[in-house]
């Protein structure tokens, strides 16, 4: 689909739904061409309703794949990685492959969370240090690592519970770890009379003592960092992976929007920070 003009050229966002939805309509707004790539389509409805002048689905396949991609005939003026501060590997395959093209690349890096009290862990192997015998341990994360953690939480001694994404993919993926079917929830996340009403219920009906989430910065994090202080819980924080040092960070949507504008005429550009 085409955007509603051209002014500065072409960008490539890559992002999920958090900030990627509000910064593609930011830009849209402000004359970009935008094109965004999301992992999945349930990713993707969240640029429902936006004038993208394109919408890529799926995983990216290496650092091959984007240089193929940005050698063949499109000529962004930004790339900006607005991915998840825990997927690693893609953002370090875009550093590569940007910097091999001589491709201005911009990083969006949640800024980190503060507040309450954490044990902070510095990998998943950590949990095994960690004695959970007679607790009850909420597995706030996603549906690739639930697996793996619920196997070391089982093994440190904790009652396992765990929530998973209302889609077959994530039905799947928490059966398959291998947890019984009255410790696992099926919900959308911040759902409810407000913010969070879902997730401190569901502590309280599970009688949980200890929640288990990433470093991921933003609305999640805050979240159960809220919780767990009001309502006395242990709070088990994945650290968050150190960034690609070589890449240029921002760490908000505004600050993406004034370092890309800084050498273009970004016109009435405050009505839309």
């Amino acid at each position: 689909m085409q955007g509603r003009g051209n002014r500065h050229g072409r960008i490539w966002l890559l992002s999920g739904t958090g900030e990627g939805p509000r910064l593609a309509a930011a830009l849209l707004q402000l004359g970009w061409f935008v094109e965004a790539s999301v992992v999945t389509p349930a990713a993707a409805r969240a640029y429902d309703g936006l004038k993208l002048h394109h919408l890529h689905i799926g995983p990216l396949q290496g650092q091959e794949a984007i240089r193929a991609l940005l050698k063949d005939g499109r000529t962004y003026q930004w790339v900006i990685d607005a991915t998840h501060p825990f997927a690693v590997q893609v953002s370090a395959d875009l550093a590569t492959a940007c910097a091999a093209c001589g491709q201005p690349l911009l990083r969006l890096e949640r800024p980190l969370e503060h507040g309450g009290q954490v044990d902070h862990l510095e990998s998943s192997d950590a949990l095994k240090g960690i004695d959970l015998s007679g607790r009850r341990l909420l597995l706030a994360v996603g549906g690739r690592h639930l697996a793996r953690l619920h196997r070391v939480a089982v093994d440190a001694g904790a009652e396992v519970f765990a929530r998973c994404l209302p889609s077959a993919a994530g039905v799947r993926a928490a059966l398959s770890a291998g947890l019984p079917t009255d410790h696992l929830a099926v919900l959308q996340p911040l759902t409810g009379a407000f913010p969070g009403a879902i997730e401190r219920a569901l502590c309280r009906r599970w009688q949980i003592t200890d929640v288990l989430c990433r470093q991921s910065g933003g609305i999640t994090e805050r979240l159960w960092r809220q919780l767990s202080e009001a309502l006395g819980l242990r709070l088990l924080l994945l650290d968050r992976p150190r960034p690609v040092l070589s890449v240029e960070t921002v760490e908000s949507e505004a600050a993406v929007l004034e370092r890309i504008g800084r050498h273009v005429d970004m016109p009435n550009a405050t009505t839309h920070e």
